[in-house]
Formats: structure tokens, sequence, C-alpha cells
């Protein structure tokens, strides 16, 4: 692990000295990749489970949703829990979490049990959201953190493709409760493997004084920027097999599998972050990248009814969404008073990524459903300019602090 960080600096002793163990990260990785898979696990059988427990769309709705609003309620108060408990801890405790309360959900009987359990499950997933990139903060090196951080943005699009690509296959033959049996074997097994592999103990918590009030200026700033980012691309991905079907006149198998295609590409995004800053790319010229939201968001619900520049630009906002998230994740540690003020400050990256999850896709769905999917134009426009300029403040901010 690394060294104690010196008095009033915010990089640990001997940094120069360190090399990225890069093999622990990608354990730390795998066990997002994970949570994100238990995330995303009724995507694929939605419609048996609603069938047999006799769920209403909006109750099977809920129930997926259920995860992310335990973040979008708690992320901050999370944070500092992480930061009392260790990430380590918090990180092995998140998964075991998980895995119990999806084992839970295997008995559910009704809807009410089965929210139930998927609320404990959002507990574990906050938990493990914020401790995972808190220990990548800890133990990359400066060179390494922000393609660290960057990799580690793209847990979410990857384990909700195993999860589609594995549950439509497993499902059929284990039936829904034998999937999701499975995915909390595994997310139990990963528990296991971390809490072998990461080391424990008093001397891994976060030592340093409490983030001040004053310390999360500049991190909720991001978040901000963060949130908007996610509540104006997100909900395309969301709304976009119905803006196939609905618009391009495409079956409902054909947009499925369009659309799982393009929701993969903002893995693309997040990686080309990484490799980005590594190669020195200012903030302010990464952040500007984000403005390719706009033709693209015309592309994709603009009156044109061409289908192949819908999709071209569907697959633009996909791209971002992983771009700008990652950016989110990567800069941080460059805003933030001190590097063990991490968890605290990842506390409020999960919460305000998590509120624009919750709170896009139902938005995005009145303003389509009162004014036509042409209306959808103008509201990512002006998210999207707040969230660049957002983020174009934090890169000044960011500049200044490393001058400084």
């Amino acid at each position: 692990m690394d060294s104690p960080a010196k008095p009033g600096t915010s990089e640990p002793a001997g940094e120069s000295a360190r090399r990225t163990p890069w093999v622990t990260i990608a354990f730390i990785y795998l066990g997002g990749v994970v949570a994100a898979m238990s995330f995303g696990k009724f995507s694929s059988v939605g419609p048996e489970v609603a069938a047999e427990l006799g769920l209403t769309l909006s109750q099977l709705g809920w129930a997926i949703s259920a995860v992310v609003g335990v973040g979008a309620a708690a992320g901050l108060p999370a944070g500092y829990l992480v930061r009392r408990v260790g990430a380590e801890r918090s990180l092995v405790a998140g998964l075991a979490l998980t895995a119990a309360a999806s084992l839970g959900g295997v008995a559910a009987p009704d809807f009410g049990w089965l929210l139930t359990a998927r609320s404990v499950e959002g507990v574990g997933y906050l938990l493990i959201v914020i401790a995972c990139p808190a220990l990548v903060v800890r133990l990359a090196t400066a060179r390494d953190r922000g393609t660290a951080l960057s990799i580690w943005a793209t847990f979410v699009p990857t384990g909700l493709a195993a999860s589609t690509l594995a549950g439509g296959a497993l499902a059929s033959a284990l039936g829904w409760r034998g999937w999701i049996a499975l995915v909390a074997a595994l997310t139990l097994a990963m528990a296991l493997v971390l809490w072998t592999r990461l080391p424990r103990g008093p001397g891994h918590q976060s030592s340093g004084p409490l983030p001040r009030a004053g310390a999360l200026w500049w991190p909720l700033v991001l978040a901000v920027a963060f949130c908007l980012a996610i509540l104006v691309t997100l909900p395309v991905i969301v709304l976009l097999p119905t803006l196939l079907i609905e618009q391009q006149g495409y079956s409902a198998a054909a947009a499925g599998a369009l659309t799982s295609v393009i929701s993969v590409l903002c893995a693309l995004g997040g990686l080309a972050v990484g490799v980005l800053l590594r190669r020195g790319a200012p903030i302010g010229v990464l952040a500007l990248t984000g403005l390719l939201t706009l033709p693209a968001a015309w592309l994709l619900f603009g009156d044109h009814g061409s289908a192949s520049a819908a999709l071209a630009g569907a697959a633009i906002v996909s791209i971002e969404n992983g771009f700008l998230g990652a950016l989110g994740f990567a800069v941080l540690p460059l805003v933030l008073e001190r590097l063990d003020h991490a968890d605290v400050g990842n506390g409020v990256i999960a919460q305000a990524g998590s509120v624009g999850s919750l709170l896009g896709p139902p938005l995005f769905g009145v303003v389509a459903g009162g004014l036509g999917f042409q209306a959808l134009v103008p509201a990512i426009a002006v998210g999207t300019l707040a969230s660049v300029g957002l983020f174009l403040l934090v890169g000044r901010r960011a500049s200044a602090k490393a001058l400084g």
C-alpha cells in the first residue's frame, strides 16, 4: 500500500519510488464489473420475473432502479462510512452484502420482497462503487492514476454487457431464479478473492482529518457536471429501442441487438480518456469533446428520417457517456484537498451519478411523450452545455492547483 501522506500535501511520500500494482487494480476492477452484473441482472429476464410475480411494468422498473435509488439518497453519508470502516473492508462487505441480498431475491414471492432485496443490494452496490475508486486512487501512482480511474469508469458498461449476454443464454436453461443465484454465487466468490487479495487491518483505514465542508466544494462542482452528463446521455440508450421501433420501423429484436452494441461503445469513451490523459491532454480540451453530443442529438432525434444517421448519433452519445463519466472519475483526485479524501469525494460523485441515472430516463420519457422526440434535442443541448461549462471550471481549478 502507499506510504502515509506527508502533512499538508495530497501526494504520498516516496511516490516516485512506487510502481502501480496493476494486478491488484485489475481485481478491484473485476469486483466492480461483478457488481454491475448484479445491478443489471434483470435486463435479460425482466419479462419472466414480471410474469411469474405478477408485476406491472412500473413495479418492475422500481425493482430495477432501487439499486441506484439508494445511491441517489445516501452517496455522501456512505462515503464517510467507507472512510471510517476502510475501503478494503467496505469493498468486501459490499460484495458480500450484494451476494446475500441477491440470494434473498431468488426466493422472492412478490413485489415487496423483491423490492426489499434490491434495496439491500443497493447498499452493497453503493459501498462497492465508492470503495473501488478510492482504492484505485490510493494504489496508483500519480502518472497512472488518471488512466487507472478511466479504466475503472468502464465497469458499468462492461458488467451490463456481460450480464445481458450471459443472462440471455443461461436464464433459458436455469430459469430467472437460477440465473440470479448464479450471479449471487459469482459475487460472493469475488468477495472471497478480494478478501484474500487486499490488505486488511486498521492501518489501511484513512487516517487523515475528515474533509471540511469547504474542501468538498470543488468535488461538488465536479459531481454536478458528472450528474448533468449522465442525465443527458444515459437516457438516450434507455430510449433508443423505443425510438428505433417507433420512428425507424425496426423490429423489437433488431432494436434490442443494436442497442446492446451501441451501449458497449461507452466503454471505448472511458478508455479514450485514460489514453489522452496519459499523453498529457488538458482537462479543458477533453471537456470540450462533450460538445459532440449536440450534433449527435440532432442526428438521433432530428426530423431527417435517416436510420443510419440516428444510429450514428446514438453511437456518438454512447461514447460521450463513457467519455464524460470517465473524465469525472479521473479528475476527482486533482481537485481533492488531500488524496485520503477520495472515499468521501467518491461518495459525492456516486450520489450525483445515481441522481442522474435515476431522474434522466423518466424526465426524457415525459419530454418525448408530451412534445415528441425532437424536443429532446434542445433539452440535451442545455444539459450538455452546462456540464461542459462546469468541467471547464473544474479543469481550470485543477491546473491552478497543480501550479500552486
